[in-house]
């Protein structure tokens, strides 16, 4: 079912530390989207980062610096994902929803695992970004 891991969710205390050590110490690049976001990437794959009491929605269950939220890249139609969810238990929390992926625009659902952590399981839908 995943295919590849599209973009991890980092949260971070010291947002201007987090960015200066990732591009500085590991030459990623940094890059602005959405209202405000900023994202670090590097090969084909992207850290989408959030500030700890400044998350986007939605985010993991227990949002701290030092957790992750994922995203995978699934290997077949969105909607036999959701039926596999459904047929499993698995609850959606968010999606079918459009969102930017790594390197082109997704269709995303949102679950949580049993720790409560947020996955994300996403098709591409799109041309490259």
């Amino acid at each position: 079912m995943i295919a590849a891991l599209d973009h991890l969710v980092l949260t971070t205390r010291f947002l201007d530390k987090c960015v200066d050590f990732y591009t500085r110490v590991l030459e990623m690049q940094v890059q602005s989207f959405g209202n405000g976001r900023l994202a670090l990437l590097f090969g084909n794959q992207k850290i989408n980062l959030h500030e700890y009491g400044h998350e986007f929605e939605p985010k993991s269950e227990k949002s701290v610096p030092g957790s992750l939220d994922l995203c995978f890249l699934v290997n077949r139609p969105l909607a036999q994902v959701i039926e596999a969810l459904n047929a499993h238990g698995i609850p959606i929390i968010e999606g079918p929803v459009v969102r930017t992926g790594a390197c082109f625009q997704i269709m995303s659902v949102y679950i949580r695992d049993p720790d409560g952590n947020l996955v994300e399981l996403s098709a591409k839908i799109g041309d490259k970004i």
